[in-house]
């Protein structure tokens, strides 16, 4: 039941490789991704690639580049409209209780932590939003989210460039089995990033406890 609209998002997204505006269409992609959208652009751009692997590392570039900016909207949102907008994409997300932690490690590792949200399965939305919220340096944000998400779009670009037709297959065939493990990884993404407000220990951390009031008493 949950797959088959997944499945119809899925293709109706993969079906704007062979759109005459591709370009256009990844590039709206990787932007609403960055905020709110469930398909990950990098099959899209893997189709692409294969199917003009001499613009590859355009594409690609367009992947990053929109990217940002839909970071950046992120930012914003954080920023100006975290009381009205904000909160409302946070709860939707899911990332209700993940929140307050996000803000206090930005505050704490800034840079490192844009990186790390835009290279693994820990979701972006939540620290582009969180970044926004608490106030973050825009050039660190921007140069960090850059990085991170230059990194992770060139290695998909790679990865179908290299292995063809054969990864296509396997999405195509294995979706449901793909998007649980991605679900999964982003849930433990988000439970690790939780879990680092305490100590190993079990004792409060610095993001554990009263120090979470903190970032959210800040919007208030």
């Amino acid at each position: 039941m949950i797959m088959k609209p997944l499945r119809g998002l899925y293709d109706w997204t993969m079906d704007k490789a062979a759109h005459p505006h591709a370009v256009g269409w990844l590039a709206f992609f990787c932007f609403v991704e960055s905020s709110f959208f469930p398909i990950p652009p990098h099959p899209l751009l893997g189709l692409m690639c294969l199917a003009e692997p001499n613009k590859a590392v355009r594409f690609a570039l367009v992947a990053t580049l929109a990217s940002v900016a839909g970071a950046l909207l992120g930012y914003a949102i954080g920023w100006g409209l975290y009381d009205t907008l904000g909160v409302w994409l946070i709860g939707v997300l899911g990332l209700t209780e993940a929140f307050p932690v996000a803000a206090c490690h930005l505050r704490e590792y800034d840079f490192e932590a844009i990186l790390i949200a835009g290279a693994t399965p820990v979701p972006f939305k939540l620290l582009t939003i969180t970044a926004g919220f608490v106030g973050m340096n825009l050039v660190t944000f921007v140069l960090s989210s850059l990085f991170a998400r230059a990194l992770i779009f060139m290695t998909v670009g790679i990865l179908f460039r290299v292995f063809g037709a054969p990864i296509k297959r396997v999405i195509d065939k294995y979706l449901g089995t793909v998007t649980t493990v991605f679900v999964v990884l982003v849930v433990g993404g988000v439970l690790v990033l939780t879990q680092l407000g305490g100590s190993e220990d079990g004792e409060a951390g610095p993001c554990s406890g009263a120090a979470l009031e903190q970032p959210l008493a800040a919007g208030g």
